[in-house]
């Protein structure tokens, strides 16, 4: 459901109009310069801006055409109808014309029979509009008019002046275009005339005779009829109302009487239809209901009904029976009802400035409608007002007897900004006249409304805006002073003010933290370009200690001023500084100024380098103390906008605005980086998050919104960590670019565009293509809320998901996950559509914490998974296991998993199982091969756009296993045993293998089989291949061709990888042609292989290159921290360097694998400062979190430990310190591998950058781990 807060009506005599035309009841209203068409009270069907600078004066629509026409000073404007046979109903401009018009003058507007237009001024003006518009009879007059009005059969004319006491009737003496003339009298009233109406006909086609209504200053409705047809007087007063006797309080206490009187006329055939739609709700609701056998009884004799209202709630009804009968029967004026406490929405008690209220009612020709209230309140409002006929008379006791369907205000001018409260509960939106509202979130019965509350106009241009205390009380930031203001009235009131002076612009407005919940001052404040500050101190009264003196004076009145001046130390100029988006749980204070604080602000400086920032206050030395969060660098020069959360999201727009990009500030990390197209540019971020802290960021352009939901991390498939789940677009319904937006802590989001506030439902239907493009798992398309959808694309994975599964193996889980495979397939043996499926598979938490000694032993045993299996059941898992799950999970959904994602689980399992069979041949490393491979090559079976390829990940894995030789012989029969390079470099067979026998057999292998496959059996495909073999004489006659081609293996492998650019082949030909010691191969991993890993920011490779140069302990280092920091001289870093795919949290289990290998590992280690590595420990865990894998990232904070760090280094025999000393555990498995003192080192060549000694650091106990990550 889409709120519309169409804007702020017009306060003039002709501002809105209604028929029912084509089947639908169409409403129309002016606001400022825009005509706002609807076809219900929340559906908005069209608004059209005028190009004049001036705002619309009255409007009117052609109930026979769907013409519409509107006026503004001198110019009138026609417009037609377009697409009712298409269902696309729009309406664009006719023509426009000039009529003779006063200055201080507004036009009038009615439509006559055959598409005729009267417009009244200075003069009344009839146009013909059917082609092209003419002017076919006009009448200069004394003074302008008020009111110019066709009856509705087009014979008559009433008009009368601004102050006049006369109506003029014009009576039509022939119809066309040739010669049309009017003959006019005058109806007599003792005072100024104030409303004049035509009575509505029964029906278009059938018309009774003309009776018009009119009201006077001295309170009496008068009925105007045509007594005599053939008289020289057109009309003659038949009846009229006393309105204010027809009142009369049940309690007479003048205290408490109103004089003040409103009516309306209900038209015999709007209340006909009411009472039958009120009858059919009676019987569908088989009640008894007396008041509705009463209006029954009354609309027999189909009377017009006048209704009299007051101020305090009463109201009467009067039928009028026989107005206008053609024999001339006596009137009869009867009560129909008296009302008590009949109240409407605004109360008419609340009117502000003049009073004046226009009302139109009617009950529309679609079944089921209802009788349908319009109230123009002139303080810029409109209720729309439904309910039955029998509830709104029934005298009996009735709380609410009309009910509030829409209320449609806001501005009269183009909303420019639109800015929320800490809370999401109100907030205020601005014009560039320097005009506020101040609007609050209610729930109402058909859902969320957001109420106008208050509203400001400020003399001074408004630079900032704040609110405070639930939007009581507003800030505005002048170039020159500070202004409060309170708002707790429908008209804020300017309470206190504050002159200031700062060096350079300011450039925000920023709600400080209070330094404690009882504080009695609210702190703000602003910051300049020149780094500088000042704090506002803001008083305010208390809502529930309230203390009253004697005289009955409150507590004392609301002030600011100025608290003290601050700097924030740096030397970089701002671009610019703003608050961040209030986001996730309420801040709790907590009086430490550190990291763990919210974040308050942020900035941004010209060349991309992002800060946030928090902030306390320090009232004993009244100052405030401010620190910085966190520090990205971008990379991003002169970016044009950016949005921070308070949950550590930015968003920066590049200088093009069309560029997106999303950073994690607490890792520094990219994670969305998306460019949109040349026309689309993005003007407006903002934050929002679900309760437990999930993001969702709206991206404004100007004519829609994209909303971004935040998405699980996938180290494996690399999919994105953002995705788009919703698209709003607004050009259908108005013309105005988009000015704002923000969100409502409900999760609505509210956008201004022009005079008008949309707001939209927090709802988001699964069955939408955008939400199940996102892999939503569900399979019913039931409609969710945006913040349950957001957490079904973020929160915990069940342990049955492939993501899930796959960490765990890459964890060294492989038990825990055959258990879930084995559990699922019992679980989905008896499945049926409606049943619950265990997320758990019946495993605890537990389950995952073993310890790797029994982890081992286990795997021993004969049933790796019997002690998990359980006694009642000891089905275990095998090869015909998983044939028969994946049958079973072809034929049925299974809940919490799209359909892709339920193809990659049968694509694990079934890798799951091939690396059973071969487990007892492999070690824990072979396996992680094997199970990724096995699934690279499924996918790559199922078609080209699932082909992602082996990874450097998985060639680390395979590098540091110790069953080489049986992958090979497993890779190779993926192929048939016709492996060719194409199918070596897909696997990385020779970037892992570590034998350089091995190696060039196999080599020599991808030689013959690229000489034997094709037919010809061309040398020219193998010669490349026995060449880096050295056997010339296989292809002796292309030697010369070779030679001059590559000169020698320099030459050949710069020629590989950069004319070629398969870095894999320039690799493996130095390894078989020189072998791993060779110069040529330490250059190419030197010079383009660890360079290229540090632009990429890719630490697998990085860790692969300095284990292949010998340096282990690099290879350690290269794991913990981001490459740039270890190379001295490392290249500009590419947007994917500072992607979140840098930090694959699978980086910790090899880390922690390799740490304790050699003791050039262990040294590599202790080279990690203890500080980075809890940081690391504490990222991954994070990492897991965020893919939805809650129990790992606990196991890992739970079980990880720390090297000691010995106060004394302990020195071996060489003089050398042991880091042997550092395991808590003593190994003797910890292969020497430390070259001698005298060695040359590498990082003379590589350019490594220096090490410094670790400091002493005491391991954090667990508790510090585990609060840490959340737990």
């Amino acid at each position: 459901m889409r709120v519309v807060l169409p804007g702020k009506p017009q306060a003039k005599l002709q501002a809105i109009c209604t028929t029912q035309w084509n089947g639908k009841r169409l409403v129309i209203y002016i606001s400022g310069n825009a005509l706002v068409i609807l076809g219900g009270a929340q559906d908005l069907l069209q608004t059209v801006y005028h190009d004049g600078r001036d705002n619309l004066d009255a409007v009117a629509i052609d109930e026979a055409t769907g013409k519409i026409a509107t006026s503004s000073g001198d110019e009138v404007y026609v417009y037609r109808p377009h697409g009712r046979k298409d269902g696309d109903l729009n309406w664009s401009l006719q023509c426009s014309m000039k009529v003779d018009a006063a200055e201080s003058t507004s036009a009038t507007l009615s439509w006559g029979s055959s598409e005729e237009l009267l417009v009244g001024a200075t003069s009344l003006m009839l146009f013909q509009t059917a082609e092209d518009e003419t002017i076919i009879w006009g009448r200069k007059l004394s003074s302008p008019v008020k009111f110019a009005l066709f009856s509705h059969d087009s014979t008559l004319i009433a008009s009368t002046g601004r102050y006049d006491r006369l109506v003029k009737i014009w009576r039509r003496l022939s119809f066309g275009s040739d010669d049309v003339q009017f003959y006019s009298t005058y109806l007599s009233h003792p005072r100024t005339v104030t409303d004049v109406r035509w009575r509505g006909p029964q029906s278009r086609e059938q018309s009774k005779i003309n009776v018009l209504y009119t009201l006077c200053v001295d309170g009496r409705m008068r009925i105007w009829a045509a007594t005599d047809p053939h008289g020289q007087q057109a009309l003659q007063l038949w009846t009229d109302i006393d309105l204010q006797v027809s009142i009369q309080p049940r309690i007479l206490d003048n205290a408490i009487q109103s004089y003040h009187r409103y009516a309306f006329v209900i038209d015999s055939r709007d209340f006909n239809c009411a009472t039958e739609r009120a009858g059919q709700a009676t019987a569908a609701g088989r009640k008894e209901h007396y008041a509705h056998e009463h209006i029954a009884e009354v609309a027999r004799c189909s009377p017009d009904v006048c209704v009299v209202l007051d101020d305090m709630g009463h109201m009467s009804a009067w039928g009028i029976e026989n107005a206008g009968c053609k024999e001339g029967a006596r009137t009869d004026v009867f009560n129909v009802a008296h009302v008590e406490k009949f109240r409407i929405s605004p109360p008419l008690s609340a009117l502000t400035g003049d009073g004046f209220v226009h009302f139109l009612n009617f009950c529309s020709e679609q079944d089921g409608s209802a009788f349908t209230l319009l109230v123009h309140q002139f303080d810029g409002r409109i209720a729309w007002l439904e309910g039955r006929l029998d509830d709104m008379f029934d005298p009996s006791w009735n709380e609410e007897r009309l009910h509030l369907k829409a209320l449609w205000t806001g501005h009269d001018g183009p909303i420019k900004k639109i800015i929320r409260n800490v809370s999401g509960k109100a907030l205020l939106s601005r014009t560039n006249d320097n005009e506020g509202l101040i609007w609050k979130q209610q729930s109402r019965n058909e859902g969320m409304a957001l109420s106008r509350y208050s509203s400001l106009s400020s003399p001074e241009h408004i630079h900032r805006t704040c609110l405070l205390d639930e939007g009581d009380f507003v800030v505005n930031l002048h170039h020159q002073s500070v202004s409060l203001w309170d708002t707790h009235s429908a008209n804020g009131q300017l309470v206190a003010s504050c002159e200031y002076h700062i060096d350079g612009k300011s450039l925000c407005l920023l709600v400080l933290p209070n330094p404690s919940l009882h504080s009695v001052s609210t702190y703000v404040a602003t910051i300049s370009s020149t780094m500088n500050g000042i704090v506002w101190e803001v008083k305010l009264p208390h809502k529930f200690d309230q203390k009253i003196d004697v005289a009955g004076d409150s507590s004392p009145s609301p002030t600011i001023q100025q608290y003290c001046y601050f700097s924030l130390g740096l030397q970089d100029e701002l671009a610019f500084v703003l608050p961040v988006d209030p986001a996730g749980s309420t801040t709790i204070v907590s009086g430490f100024l550190d990291t763990f604080a919210k974040d308050i602000a942020l900035s941004y400086t010209h060349n991309g380098t992002l800060r946030t920032w928090t902030a306390r206050m320090n009232t004993e030395k009244r100052s405030v103390d401010w620190l910085v969060t966190s520090t990205v660098a971008t990379g991003i020069d002169e970016p044009s906008l950016a949005s921070g959360s308070s949950i550590r999201k930015i968003a920066v727009v590049d200088s093009a605005r069309n560029g997106l990009t999303v950073w994690d500030s607490r890792g520094g990390q990219l994670e969305y980086d998306k460019h949109f197209e040349a026309q689309e540019m993005i003007q407006d971020l903002d934050w929002s998050s679900t309760p437990d802290d999930q993001s969702i960021l709206a991206v404004g352009f100007p004519h829609k919104v994209i909303v971004l939901s935040q998405m699980r991390y996938d180290y494996l498939d690399k999919g994105p960590a953002w995705a788009s789940i919703r698209e709003i677009y607004i050009r259908e319904l108005t013309p105005h670019p988009i000015g704002d937006s923000t969100w409502l802590a409900s999760g609505n989001l509210v956008i201004g565009a022009g005079n008008q506030l949309f707001v939209h439902d927090k709802a988001v239907a699964t069955s939408d293509g955008m939400v199940m493009d996102r892999s939503l798992s569900v399979h019913k398309h039931s409609p969710l809320d945006i913040f349950s959808v957001v957490a079904l694309l973020n929160g915990p994975l069940p342990v049955f998901h492939p993501q899930f599964l796959a960490q765990c193996i890459l964890a060294g889980k492989i038990i825990q996950v055959q258990k879930i495979i084995v559990n699922l397939n019992k679980a989905l043996k008896f499945y049926a559509d409606d049943d619950e499926l265990d997320s758990s598979m019946k495993l605890t938490a537990d389950d995952f914490f073993t310890e790797p000694e029994v982890l081992f032993a286990m795997k021993e045993m004969q049933s790796s998974y019997a002690d998990l299996a359980g006694e009642e059941d000891s089905e275990t898992f095998s090869e015909a296991l998983a044939t028969a799950l994946n049958e079973t999970l072809a034929k049925i959904p299974v809940p919490y998993l799209s359909n892709q994602e339920q193809i990659h689980l049968a694509d694990m399992i079934e890798c799951v199982a091939t690396a059973e069979k071969n487990r007892r041949s492999m070690d824990d490393n072979a396996m992680r091969y094997l199970l990724f491979f096995r699934q690279h090559m499924l996918r790559k079976a199922q078609g080209p756009e699932k082909y992602l390829g082996i990874t450097w990940r998985e060639i680390a894995w395979a590098f540091h296993s110790g069953s080489q030789d049986i992958l090979v012989d497993l890779v190779s029969g993926q192929f048939q045993g016709r492996m060719l390079w194409s199918h070596a470099r897909e696997s990385g067979m020779f970037m892992w293998m570590t034998d350089v026998s091995a190696l060039r057999a196999q080599f020599e292998v991808i030689a013959r089989n690229e000489y034997m496959k094709t037919d010809e059996k061309n040398p020219i495909d193998c010669s490349l291949y026995y060449m880096a073999l050295k056997k010339k004489n296989v292809v002796q006659e292309y030697a010369a061709a070779f030679f001059l081609l590559a000169g020698n293996l320099r030459d050949a492998v710069n020629v590989c990888a950069n004319q070629l650019q398969d870095l894999q082949l320039a690799i493996a030909i130095a390894r078989v042609h020189g072998g791993d010691d060779c110069l040529v191969l330490r250059e190419l991993l030197e010079d383009n292989v660890l360079p290229q890993a540090a632009f990429d920011g890719n630490r697998w490779l990085a860790t692969w290159a300095f284990w292949m140069l010998g340096r282990r302990d690099m290879a350690v280092r290269a794991l913990i921290s981001p490459i740039y920091t270890i190379l001295e001289t490392p290249k500009s870093l590419s947007q994917q360097a500072r992607s979140y795919l840098t930090s694959d949290p699978a980086l910790v289990v090899l880390y922690k694998q390799l740490r304790d290998k050699t003791l050039q590992t262990l040294k590599g280690a202790s080279m990690v400062s203890p500080r980075a590595e809890w940081e690391f420990i504490i990222q991954s865990a994070r990492l897991y979190d965020r893919m939805g894998c809650d129990l790992l990232a606990l196991d890992l904070v739970r079980s990880w430990e720390f090297l000691k760090q010995p106060k004394e280094p302990h020195k071996s025999v060489s003089g050398i310190p042991d880091p042997r000393m550092m395991l808590r555990r003593r190994s003797s498995l910890v292969v020497a591998d430390l070259p001698s003192p005298n060695s040359p080192t590498l990082s003379k060549s590589v350019g490594l950058a220096e090490s410094q000694p670790a400091k002493v650091f005491e391991e954090p106990d667990a508790d510090s781990l585990l609060d840490s990550f959340g737990f």
